[in-house]
């Protein structure tokens, strides 16, 4: 399903409405649709006025009381859908200034106890050295001083013991030469050693064997409750269970595909080595 920006933010208030007056037709309370679908009569109010979007699990249940016909359950699934998506446009994001996504990626950080990122093109900030960190942002204009300090500040969330990260790279994330030889090998030099801390799990993905699924995008699931997807213009919010369950079915391949542990440092330190242009073989 193609998922238009422009509805985006509009379609959690036409679904509330839409489905307060399917209700209406027919003939139900509140409380009594509560009843049939098993939820609290405030749940019911909150989806009706729009305070609380509801699931797509949600939606179909309350379709399937009401007696929907199959078109219209579907093109209100549609909506639902959309209502569970947000998208973050990336030039609004930059025009707000990009210390604010920093704010709000730490507060995401400090609420949520689980996190598995999947990087096939380049490293992620809590995992990036300064230099690394100013390189991916030079293409925007602007002073990104408190941008870097507030990407650097983050990384301190690595260190809480209390919080599980996965990370997995391709080896492409890992040998794009975003910045010079000897910082991209400094670079990878910082991740098998933040592969050590005892609550961070590193793969790394090579480039060789059979892998036949094939990565599309960046993205990361918080406590599998959300998932955010980048994209180049921007980043798309997910919050329904089962798209959720897509992106953790899709890492759980990609976990598959990676080495872990020693394996992975090993094959750090050689694609290190191959910035410093060490041959091993010598």
């Amino acid at each position: 399903m193609a998922l238009d920006p422009q509805e985006l933010g509009q379609s959690n208030s036409d679904l509330a409405a839409i489905l307060q007056e399917l209700r209406k037709r027919a003939g139900l309370s509140g409380v009594q649709l509560a009843r049939r679908v098993n939820m609290s009569q405030s749940k019911i109010s909150k989806i009706e006025t729009g305070k609380v979007t509801p699931s797509l699990v949600d939606v179909e249940l309350i379709l399937r009381a009401l007696g929907a016909p199959t078109e219209l359950m579907a093109q209100v699934t549609v909506l639902a859908r959309i209502a569970n998506t947000e998208w973050q446009d990336a030039r609004a994001l930059r025009r707000k200034g990009l210390d604010k996504k920093q704010v709000e990626l730490a507060t995401l950080e400090q609420n949520s106890t689980e996190f598995r990122y999947f990087l096939p093109t380049m490293i992620t900030g809590l995992l990036a050295t300064p230099e690394y960190i100013r390189a991916s942002l030079a293409p925007f204009p602007g002073d990104h001083s408190k941008a870097i300090a507030r990407k650097l500040d983050r990384q301190a969330v690595l260190y809480d013991s209390t919080k599980r990260f996965t990370f997995i790279l391709t080896e492409q994330a890992c040998l794009w030469p975003l910045v010079p030889e000897q910082a991209m090998a400094m670079q990878l030099d910082r991740l098998a050693s933040v592969s050590l801390l005892p609550n961070v799990r590193l793969g790394v993905i090579p480039m060789a064997g059979h892998m036949p699924w094939a990565p599309l995008n960046v993205f990361t699931i918080y406590d599998a409750s959300l998932a955010t997807v980048e994209v180049s213009t921007g980043a798309l919010v997910f919050r329904d269970p089962r798209d959720i369950q897509e992106y953790l079915g899709e890492f759980r391949t990609f976990e598959g595909y990676s080495l872990w542990g020693e394996s992975a440092r090993v094959k750090l330190r050689e694609w290190a080595d191959r910035h410093r242009g060490i041959s091993r073989d010598l």
